[in-house]
C-alpha cells in the first residue's frame, strides 16, 4: 500500500489504503453521570460535580473536594461478590464498556469475530486505593493479611483484562499508561490497530479511581490542586484569571471503534467517525508543559495533516483545560499559533469545569463529550468563567451552552511528563 510521509520531527504515516474508523458505541462513569445520557445532560445543562470528599475523613487536608461519582451500582455490571475484588478504576472500566458494547451490539452481531475484538484501555495511576489499604494491613497486622487478590486489583491492565474476560474479546489487550493523555493514546492505538486490518474492532477509552488519602495530599503537595474547599462547584475554573488548580475527578469513558466496513457489515449505529490523530512529547518538564506549547503544537499540526483537514475547518475544540495557572495560559497561545486568526471564530470549552480532572479517563469522556456535541449541535459550556483571563481571550463557550452545527472536533490532551494526544473526530457523512 503507498503511504504518506510526513515530514518534521514527528514521524507518523497515514496509509492511504487504509480502514476508515468510526465509532459505535460510547460508555460513561463520571462524577455528573453514569450513562451516556445523564452525563450530556448534565454538561449541557453546566451542572458541577464537585463536592466534598466522602471517600476518606478529609480533615485536616488541605484539599477537601473532588469529583467523585456518586449513585453508581456496580452490581448491574458484575456480580456482587467479584465486585469485591476490583479496585474502583476497574468497576467503573466494566460499567463503561458494559454500556459501550452493549449500545454498539458488538457482543450479539453474528458477523463478529471476537479472536478480531481488541481491548485497549488507558488508566494513569491504577489501584491506589488497594495500594493503600494494603500497606496499612500490612505495618499493622502483617504481611499474611495481605490481599490475595491484591496484585490483580492493583495493576493497571487488569480493566483491559476484565472486559476481555467479560466478552470473549480475543484480540489484542493490553493497558496504556501516559498520565493524563492515557485515554488519547488508547484511543490511538485502537486507530492504529484498526487501519493496518489486525481487527475489526477496538473497546478503548481510559479509567480512573484515585481519590484516596495518598492521590489528594500528593498532588496537594505538588500545588496543583484548587484549595476552595468552601466552594467546591465554583473550584473547577479554566481561562478564568482567579483559576488556582485543577479539581481530581474518577471515572471511565469507554468507546468502541470499528472499521467502516466491518461497522457497516453488521448494521452498525455509526455515531462519528476518527479522522486523524497527532502525537508527540515536549521534552521539557514532568509536570510543567512548555511554556511556548512546542510539542502540543506538533500534536495538533499533525492531527491535522492525519485528518487531511485545514486548520480553519476545525468547529470545536474540547480543550485539555485543566484550571492550572499554566496549562490554559500555553494551551491558549497553542491554539492561536496552529490556528491563527480561526482561534478566534472557533468554539472551545473545558468540560473538566464541570467533572473536574479524570486523569487517565480524561480524554475519554472528553472524546465523548466531543462525539456528542457533534451529534447534537450543542457546545457544552465552561462554566465559572466569572473574569475571563486576558491570556486566555478565545471564545471559551462561557457558562452557557451554544447551539452549532459541529461537523468537525478537537479533543486535546496533556500528560504529566510531557505527553501529547489529539484526536480530530467528524460527522459521519455515510
Amino acid at each position: 500500500m503507498p503511504v504518506r510521509a510526513l515530514h518534521g520531527p514527528v514521524f507518523f504515516y497515514r496509509v492511504d489504503m487504509s480502514e476508515n474508523v468510526v465509532i459505535t458505541g460510547m460508555g460513561v462513569v463520571s462524577p455528573v453521570g453514569s450513562s451516556l445520557e445523564s452525563f450530556w445532560s448534565a454538561l449541557i445543562a453546566g451542572q458541577s460535580g464537585i463536592g466534598p470528599i466522602t471517600h476518606f475523613d478529609a480533615t485536616g487536608f488541605p484539599v477537601r473536594i473532588a469529583g467523585e461519582v456518586s449513585g453508581f451500582d456496580v452490581t448491574k455490571y458484575v456480580d456482587a461478590k467479584e465486585a469485591k475484588r476490583l479496585d474502583r478504576f476497574v468497576q467503573y472500566a466494566m460499567g463503561a464498556a458494559v454500556q459501550a458494547v452493549e449500545a454498539s451490539g458488538l457482543a450479539v452481531s453474528p458477523q463478529v469475530d471476537k479472536t478480531r475484538v481488541g481491548v485497549i484501555l488507558g488508566c494513569g495511576v491504577g489501584g491506589i486505593n488497594t495500594i493503600e489499604t494494603n500497606v496499612a494491613t500490612l505495618t499493622n497486622r502483617g504481611p499474611s493479611r495481605v490481599s490475595p487478590f491484591f496484585v490483580p486489583m492493583t495493576i493497571i491492565d487488569m480493566a483491559a483484562g476484565m472486559v476481555s474476560i467479560r466478552f470473549g474479546f480475543m484480540g489484542p489487550n493490553y493497558a496504556v499508561a501516559s498520565a493524563c493523555s492515557s485515554g488519547g493514546h488508547s484511543m490511538i492505538d485502537a486507530v492504529n490497530l484498526i487501519r493496518l486490518g489486525r481487527v475489526d474492532a477496538v473497546v478503548c477509552g481510559g479509567t480512573e479511581g484515585t481519590i484516596s488519602p495518598i492521590s489528594i495530599a500528593g498532588f496537594a503537595s505538588a500545588q496543583t490542586l484548587s484549595s476552595r474547599n468552601d466552594d467546591p462547584t465554583k473550584a473547577s475554573r479554566p481561562f478564568d484569571r482567579h483559576r488556582d488548580g485543577f479539581v481530581m475527578g474518577e471515572g471511565a469513558g469507554v468507546l468502541i471503534l470499528e472499521s467502516e466496513s466491518h461497522a457497516k457489515k453488521r448494521g452498525a449505529n455509526i455515531l462519528a467517525t476518527v479522522e486523524g490523530y497527532g502525537m508527540s512529547g515536549d521534552a521539557y518538564h514532568i509536570t510543567a508543559p512548555h511554556p511556548e506549547g512546542t510539542g502540543s503544537i506538533l500534536a495538533l499540526k499533525e492531527a491535522l495533516r492525519d485528518a487531511r483537514i485545514a486548520p480553519e475547518d476545525v468547529d470545536y475544540i474540547n480543550a485539555h483545560g485543566t484550571s492550572t495557572p499554566l496549562n490554559d495560559k500555553t494551551e491558549t497561545k497553542v491554539f492561536k499559533q496552529v490556528f491563527g486568526e480561526h482561534a478566534y471564530r472557533m468554539s472551545i470549552s473545558s468540560t473538566k469545569s464541570m467533572t473536574g480532572h479524570l486523569l487517565g479517563a480524561a480524554a475519554a469522556i472528553e472524546t465523548i463529550a466531543s462525539v456528542q456535541a457533534i451529534r447534537t449541535g450543542i457546545i457544552p459550556p465552561t462554566i465559572n468563567v466569572e473574569e475571563q483571563d486576558p491570556e486566555c481571550d478565545l471564545d471559551v463557550t462561557a457558562n452557557v451552552a451554544r447551539e452549532k452545527t459541529v461537523k468537525i472536533a478537537v479533543k486535546n490532551s496533556l500528560g504529566f511528563g510531557g505527553h501529547n494526544a489529539v484526536l480530530v473526530l467528524k460527522a459521519y457523512e455515510g
